[in-house]
């Protein structure tokens, strides 16, 4: 009995340790991406460089995304990690700038950042602690997202603004839910790549903190 206990236990802790080191790669790389991120965003709005575009965004964007997928285990993939982020921190420029225009825009800008930054860290406290699986969001996340994204399309293809609000509100409750199941992933072994998990926390944030823009912007214009 004692001698498969201590097999289990000595079959655990290197998985345990494997997993921390993930964990801590992770964070460290996600905070040097929203540094770098934050700091092309602050270039681009005090240059006021135009939006990009839709078409280019996605290009840009998945473009990198699967770049930083296929070099995702060498040292090259942390180059795409900075190049998408940056690339998404110029894109956020523009929309910050547009917000900033409005009235009560700082306002609108500062609580989006700060609703993100407590939503962020109070649901990665929480996996962290509660040390709760939540893999079975996997599919709906999936399948949410996607849903999300084709309704987003739609709201911009044919301005309906009711349907962009309902994207934007989808967006927020699906990446909070991304942002348990990444990290839910790592401590539980299922993400080994730290580039990978940085992306999708990053990307998570990054939607977020668009998502409460657009929902804050126009209370905000209501009001």
């Amino acid at each position: 009995m004692n001698t498969s206990l201590n097999n289990i236990a000595s079959e655990t802790q290197p998985s345990v340790l494997a997993s921390h080191k993930v964990l801590r790669n992770t964070y460290s790389l996600l905070s040097m991406t929203l540094l770098f991120s934050a700091l092309v965003a602050g270039v681009s709005m005090s240059l006021n460089l135009p939006h990009p575009g839709i078409l280019l965004t996605l290009g840009g964007y998945f473009g990198l995304l699967f770049a930083t997928s296929k070099f995702r285990d060498s040292g090259l993939g942390i180059a795409f990690v900075f190049a998408l982020t940056g690339f998404m921190g110029y894109t956020l420029g523009p929309i910050l700038n547009s917000y900033l225009s409005m009235s009560n825009g700082a306002e609108t800008v500062m609580t989006a950042m700060g609703t993100t930054a407590l939503i962020f860290l109070s649901l990665s406290a929480y996996a962290l602690v509660s040390r709760k699986d939540f893999s079975f969001m996997g599919g709906f996340l999936m399948a949410g997202i996607l849903v999300a994204f084709v309704a987003g399309l739609g709201a911009m293809l044919f301005e309906v603004a009711a349907l962009s609000l309902v994207v934007s509100s989808m967006f927020v409750l699906l990446m909070s839910g991304l942002i348990l199941y990444q990290t839910s992933d790592i401590i539980h072994g299922g993400e080994t790549n730290y580039i990978m998990a940085t992306v999708t926390l990053y990307v998570s944030i990054f939607n977020l903190l668009t998502s409460l823009l657009h929902l804050l912007g126009v209370m905000n214009s209501e009001d």
